[in-house]
């Protein structure tokens, strides 16, 4: 993971234009420095081009929601950011500083936690073995099964995950929203400054929705950015402080949750562009 003292770019005004992939820099915006920054990113694989030009700005302490039909290239940002696809061009900023994510190693030791849509969990063990897996801690020369359960246990209850009756429940035998928490919980234990969540609520249901989107509203509270990926509009607008929206594997528009509605989402990631004014928020329910 390579660093460089280069001068960070531009902030990205918040209501960026709706041309594909032209962002305007504002070289006054005295907003503080997000905690990732992206300039120009690009990345292809063989003839296809994936993402073009990509810039997005996510700050801390906010959920940053991803949006873009099928094939918009949301899986391929993800993977860019988590180091599992390092980028073909452009530029990664983590805190100021330009770095270059590698590897998924890179990623978790800048604080980049990503939780996929599989959960990568393991359903023969428990809360407390998945949450430490390959990363056990030992006590002379043998697990410190005490230590890590009080860990796992004070983790789940910082981030109000009640719904759990022990963490020594295998994984297998927990919901999909208890599953989706033990996952996020994973992350943070791990000192998570950024948490991507790949649909988290897909397939779920409507109580273990609410449980799942209370929790990415709890990760922001606590300080956290949250990039979320979803194609449910009414999860995006439920929780998300900031709309990003992706086509053709480029980002058509970046601007505040209460600048958009949901039919204004619909337009820029079917054509790219939007003209309409966003309701008020008493009329958007």
């Amino acid at each position: 993971m390579a660093f460089n003292t280069a001068t960070p770019p531009a902030s990205l005004e918040e209501n960026v234009t709706s041309t594909y992939g032209q962002h305007t820099a504002n070289p006054s915006d005295d907003a503080s420095t997000p905690l990732l920054r992206l300039r120009g990113v690009s990345k292809h694989f063989g003839p296809v081009q994936a993402l073009t030009d990509v810039d997005l700005d996510i700050p801390a302490g906010q959920v940053t929601a991803l949006a873009g039909d099928n094939g918009a290239g949301k899986s391929t940002l993800i993977k860019c950011i988590a180091g599992i696809h390092p980028v073909d061009g452009g530029q990664i900023w983590w805190e100021g500083k330009q770095v270059r994510i590698g590897t998924p190693m890179d990623a978790a030791a800048l604080g980049i936690q990503t939780v996929y849509q599989d959960l990568a969990l393991c359903d023969n063990l428990d809360i407390v073995q998945n949450m430490f897996l390959g990363r056990e801690r030992l006590r002379h020369g043998q697990l410190d099964e005490e230590s890590m359960e009080r860990a796992a246990k004070e983790t789940l209850t910082s981030l109000a995950v009640t719904t759990v009756a022990s963490v020594r429940q295998q994984v297998g035998m927990l919901s999909g929203g208890q599953r989706q928490s033990v996952a996020i919980a994973k992350g943070v234990l791990w000192s998570a400054k950024l948490v991507v969540m790949d649909e988290p609520t897909a397939a779920l249901g409507v109580a273990q929705t609410r449980m799942v989107l209370d929790l990415v509203r709890t990760l922001a509270e606590r300080g956290h950015a949250v990039l979320l990926i979803s194609h449910n509009m009414n999860d995006v607008f439920a929780v998300a402080d900031r709309l990003a929206v992706l086509r053709h594997g480029r980002m058509v528009d970046v601007r505040p949750i209460d600048q958009s509605d949901q039919q204004i989402a619909v337009d820029l990631m079917t054509s790219g562009t939007s003209t309409r004014v966003a309701r008020p928020a008493n009329d958007k329910e």
